[in-house]
């Protein structure tokens, strides 16, 4: 199987994570697309973030109804902070059956080259990118003509989770930008409200 693996501290999953990973799936060589839950990504404070536990299960609460969606806790198990290259290779061992790719927004390719083992990752894995609003960079056109960077033809998402949590904060109406089941739980345990 081929599948596409989705990083992100997902913290709040939303409508706009489902409809890229759901595009995915259904418009390109993947089989799956697995959401892999961060603990803590190196290029983002650990503070704003809710438990790992509370984020993998909205991600799995956000995934119910779409067979071709799973969710990964096995960055939880990997020494912190978590690095794109040890996960790959982690999960590349543990399923020997499966292929991998990355999937990521075209605004993360300008920074792709301060990714620690960033040629490794170019050389061994396919890429699949989803247009994001972006200022070109030479660093992004270095990387989007390589052979195994795959430009995928997906809507383009502006909404950001850390919109989502201020709007929370701030008494904003954002169930239209969460999965109802995602929101109900969020509600319950009062998470972004402070």
């Amino acid at each position: 199987m081929n599948i596409g693996l989705y990083f992100g501290t997902f913290n709040p999953i939303h409508i706009g994570h489902l409809i890229i990973a759901n595009h995915m799936v259904e418009h390109s060589d993947l089989d799956e697309v697995w959401f892999v839950v961060s603990p803590h990504n190196p290029f983002k404070e650990k503070k704003s973030l809710l438990d790992n536990h509370h984020r993998l299960t909205l991600v799995k609460l956000a995934i119910e109804d779409y067979p071709k969606l799973k969710v990964t806790d096995i960055e939880f198990k990997l020494s912190q902070p978590s690095y794109t290259i040890n996960t790959l290779v982690h999960i590349a061992e543990k399923f020997p059956n499966h292929q991998f790719s990355l999937i990521m927004g075209e605004d993360n390719l300008s920074g792709f080259h301060k990714w620690k083992n960033y040629e490794q990752i170019l050389q061994n894995y396919f890429i699949y990118i989803y247009p994001r609003i972006k200022l070109t960079d030479e660093n992004s056109e270095l990387i989007i003509n390589h052979p195994h960077i795959k430009l995928i033809d997906a809507p383009i998402i502006q909404i950001s989770a850390t919109s989502i949590r201020n709007w929370i904060k701030n008494k904003k109406n954002v169930t239209p930008l969460l999965p109802l089941k995602v929101w109900n739980y969020i509600d319950e345990m009062n998470f972004y409200k402070k």
